[in-house]
């Protein structure tokens, strides 16, 4: 056996996936609801499929539908605040926001009205800036007790300058979301295995190679591990199996509303200081065209896999400020190729993918403009987004009885797996559902009234 591991021959609750939706259920399950005898089952290392590559942000600052997504982060950075307060706040939780930029002036009466909507779903007020004499108040750099919430949006170009000198001089209109930030996931997700351990939550090292559902209801589970396949009985079942959670239903003999898309990040030095280090995540809105050489515009013209990138590209190139002390590592992410993909481990990512980044970061920091005559070595990491259509979770109960999942949290899992993790534990514990929970079941898709509001959604949220 492999060293560390305990067997048993029967558990409570049997978790699918020791990623961070899997690690924050056992903990909820064992440290917040008493649950006892749950065990938790990968075959890789915790947190090491697509947790360890999150750019780890948070915020409130989700678009309806409705008020359940502002609601449900709401409680989940909660519960991080809480973690971090008891934690001497271990994984270095800040608020510094997210900083929403433009140059394009048909977009700034919309930052206002999206500001104005958020407040309505319940991110917290909207504070206008439109004279250089306002009293914007700037994010500190480290901590996340700031009282302010909501969102101030500045329109007064003098005052960008003043508190933003690093951003493009054309940018007309800043939305400061308040309840937002980034802290470290491994950090998070490592503490949040220690408590759930100490609470006696189990870690198998194995692989979930069937479910047995003989009845119609959950018997038990084989798991190949090092000693050989082992039969652990158990009357319920947790999926949290990210990218892996549909070939894990089918176990079940369940085929679920999901599908995944390949993000990629980028981190690379910044020497020359060009976006500072207490700056908040900052993020690109506009959509733009890279001003590629005319050799380099030729050659991707010609290749079926480059030419997008010749032609006008989305809004949301982003990036902020990584590691504390001397650091000098800066994270880059623009999403502006989101098809549908079948997840295959290890990953691939698009040879220009860095360069692309770079350029989309340089139209609003222009001090990053250097970098793209010498690129600097840039590492590119990233995973699978599991989605559901609307990108809203799923968390609660399966049609197989004792069967449960967590797990389509797309690009959020790291800030929303406490909040959903919440959830699903007060389904296992049958204690009190939240008003939100019908918004994140997979019964939701047998409404009609809510497959109607599918045709017409809208914003999604994926940034």
């Amino acid at each position: 056996m492999l060293a560390g591991i305990v067997t048993q021959a029967s558990a409570e609750v049997v978790i699918c996936g020791a990623g961070i939706a899997g690690i924050a259920t056992a903990y909820h399950l064992a440290v917040r609801r008493g649950v006892r005898g749950v065990l938790l089952v990968d075959e890789r290392p915790p947190l090491s499929l697509t947790s360890d590559k999150s750019a780890e942000c948070y915020r409130n600052w989700w678009p309806g539908p409705g008020d359940d997504m502002v609601a449900v982060m709401n409680r989940s950075i909660d519960l991080l605040e809480e973690l971090a307060r008891e934690s001497g706040n271990v994984f270095r939780l800040n608020r510094r926001g997210y900083l929403f930029a433009t140059a394009d002036p048909a977009r700034v009466p919309r930052f206002v009205e999206t500001a104005r909507e958020a407040a309505t779903l319940g991110s917290g007020p909207v504070r206008l800036h439109a004279t250089a004499a306002s009293d914007y108040e700037p994010a500190a750099a480290e901590g996340f007790d700031s009282p302010l919430t909501g969102s101030d949006v500045i329109t007064e170009p003098a005052l960008i300058r003043r508190h933003f000198p690093f951003l493009t001089p054309d940018t007309l209109a800043l939305v400061h979301a308040r309840r937002c930030g980034w802290f470290s996931g491994q950090q998070l997700g490592m503490y949040l295995l220690e408590r759930a351990r100490e609470h006696g939550v189990r870690l198998l090292e194995g692989r979930v190679e069937r479910i047995d559902t003989a009845g119609g209801r959950v018997g038990g589970v084989d798991i190949r591990a090092a000693g050989g396949l082992q039969t652990i009985g158990t009357s319920r079942v947790v999926l949290a199996a990210g990218p892996l959670t549909e070939a894990a239903a089918r176990m079940l003999g369940i085929k679920l509303p999901l599908f995944c898309e390949l993000h990629a990040k980028i981190a690379f030095n910044d020497p020359l200081g060009a976006m500072p280090r207490s700056a908040p995540l900052t993020i690109w809105t506009d959509p733009q065209t890279i001003a590629w050489s005319e050799d380099e515009r030729e050659e991707l013209a010609s290749s079926p896999r480059h030419r997008r990138l010749v032609g006008e590209l989305p809004g949301g190139a982003h990036g902020r400020p990584e590691g504390a002390g001397e650091s000098t590592s800066v994270l880059g992410i623009w999403t502006y190729d989101a098809e549908p993909v079948e997840p295959v481990f290890p990953q691939e990512f698009h040879p220009a993918y860095a360069e692309v980044v770079l350029h989309g970061m340089a139209r609003m920091i222009p001090h990053l403009s250097p970098y793209l005559t010498r690129l600097p070595r840039c590492f590119v990491d990233g995973g699978y987004y599991t989605k559901t259509r609307e990108n809203r979770f799923l968390a609660g109960p399966l049609p197989v009885a004792g069967a449960y999942m967590i797990g389509a949290l797309s690009g959020y899992g790291m800030m929303a797996s406490n909040g959903a993790a919440d959830l699903l534990a007060d389904y296992i514990a049958e204690r009190p559902l939240p008003r939100y929970a019908p918004a994140f079941r997979l019964d939701r898709y047998e409404n009609p009234e809510y497959i109607k509001l599918l045709d017409a959604w809208g914003d999604s949220g994926q940034l």
